[in-house]
């Protein structure tokens, strides 16, 4: 069976629980840092995998990645993927159910880049702008980035704005090759 689809099945299940038991969004923190926890540390995908590591360990190591002093759904959901020997696929879970709660709670996520720091009421106009269009709740974040050279580059959902110095400074030079 595909990874996707068993992962989709289990966050989904997983949401659905937590819907119910109105916990959504403590279980988002602790989905979100369990999937962050197996980016950063690269040995944890490497322990969960190893068929020579006790179920216990895992449990308390998934439990470790999800926050230590997790929720009893998240636990029993542990336990259960570990029951069901998917924890191969426990990664894949966190993150289907991130973008899941993501998507029934109407929350976006938007990048702003500029060349310098902005101040914070300009970060919250863009952030209202973006608020107002996708009529959802955005998840901000802003990056310095002085390639650009100046102007910025606004990015959400699957919409992206860029009107920075180099993207202009490029259609130029493209505009004087032809």
């Amino acid at each position: 069976m595909d990874i996707g689809v068993i992962s989709v099945r289990y966050a989904r299940a997983l949401l659905k629980a937590a819907t119910e038991a109105k916990l959504d969004d403590t279980i988002c923190q602790e989905m979100a840092l369990m999937a962050k926890s197996f980016v950063e540390v690269p040995q944890l995908r490497q322990a969960i995998d190893n068929p020579m590591l006790s179920k216990e360990k895992k449990q308390e190591l998934l439990a470790t990645a999800a926050g230590g002093n997790v929720s009893d759904l998240t636990l029993s959901f542990i336990k259960l993927v570990l029951k069901e020997q998917r924890e191969s696929v426990v990664q894949f879970m966190a993150n289907s159910y991130v973008t899941l709660y993501r998507k029934q709670k109407n929350i976006i996520r938007g990048k702003l880049t500029t060349a310098v720091a902005v101040s914070p009421e300009t970060e919250r106009k863009m952030r209202q702008m973006v608020e107002n269009r996708t009529k959802g709740t955005v998840e901000f974040e802003t990056e310095v980035n002085p390639d650009i050279i100046g102007g910025f580059i606004l990015e959400y959902d699957t919409y992206r704005l860029d009107a920075s110095v180099q993207s202009q400074l490029r259609n130029v030079l493209l505009q004087l090759k032809k």
